[in-house]
């Protein structure tokens, strides 16, 4: 299987696709495909990256995904409850090129200006949640209709952007591999000291030849995006019911001092861990 770019299992003649993925783990590997993607999580919890963004996905969120924008699902590898999420594929032609273009549509628009860079309904929807959990047991006919349904609400919704920057070519399969690797080992090790000399070994390139490589696709420096893989982290830390102290949570972030991580984390999130605690706790 390829993994960028990816292609979604499609039968013959099916415009709209449905699927269910109950896994431990969610396909935790970068990939890109043609289809527009809406999805429910009906259980789990974990880290989305979604173009050059870090995002954190949880039990009832929405998400929308646009076409061919590069994205990895991570599910929080300790735990042992099944994750779940419900998905609806399609691609903006695939009911007729000016299908979405009738003016009976055109309040569909906003949802396809704010896909290109991805979305998560904020806040949840209990409306949506219903939509979702009627596709299992619907026919082609009524996913269709529901998918419709969706696209209105949507539209309307209050919504957080997934990723601030597009890279407005697709990826090759060496280019896929390459951002694949380099995505793989960052998650797997954000918790540890990794320096230029690691990243570039693992991307087979010079240190230069990488620091512009992945500065032009994600629009940000490889350390811009591991100190906020690393911050995110520590959010859910701060959050957590296991009570670690700030110090603590700076160590399992990968931070080598808590100066540091006090400093990185307030340039990102705008507030101190404590007082993001707090707000947090309320």
């Amino acid at each position: 299987m390829k993994v960028l770019p990816f292609q979604i299992p499609k039968p013959e003649n099916n415009a709209l696709i449905y699927q269910e993925d109950k896994e431990l783990i969610f396909y935790d590997k970068l990939h890109q495909h043609e289809e527009i993607q809406v999805s429910y999580i009906a259980k789990g919890e974990g880290t989305l990256v979604v173009g050059d963004t870090i995002n954190y996905y949880k039990k009832g969120d929405v998400l929308a995904i646009g076409s061919n924008l590069p994205h990895v699902f991570k599910s929080e590898a300790s735990t042992n409850i099944q994750s779940e999420m419900l998905t609806l594929f399609f691609s903006k032609d695939a009911f007729g090129k000016t299908f979405f273009q009738l003016e009976e549509l055109r309040e569909l628009k906003p949802f396809f200006k704010k896909v290109d860079y991805g979305f998560k309904v904020s806040p949840k929807s209990k409306i949506l949640e219903t939509y979702f959990l009627q596709l299992a047991k619907s026919s082609k006919l009524t996913r269709f209709i529901i998918l419709l349904e969706i696209l209105k609400t949507l539209s309307k919704s209050k919504t957080q952007a997934l990723s601030s920057f597009i890279y407005d070519k697709k990826y090759t399969d060496s280019e896929g591999k390459r951002m694949r690797n380099v995505l793989d080992f960052t998650m797997q090790n954000y918790h540890q000291q990794i320096s230029l000399d690691d990243i570039a070994q693992v991307s087979a390139m010079t240190k230069n030849a990488f620091c512009k490589y992945f500065k032009k696709r994600t629009n940000k420096s490889y350390f811009t995006f591991l100190n906020e893989l690393r911050i995110e982290n520590a959010c859910k830390l701060l959050l957590s019911k296991e009570g670690f102290s700030i110090a603590e949570i700076a160590e399992k972030s990968g931070f080598n001092n808590i100066s540091n991580f006090n400093r990185q984390f307030k340039s990102i999130k705008k507030r101190a861990p404590s007082e993001y605690r707090k707000a947090k706790t309320i």
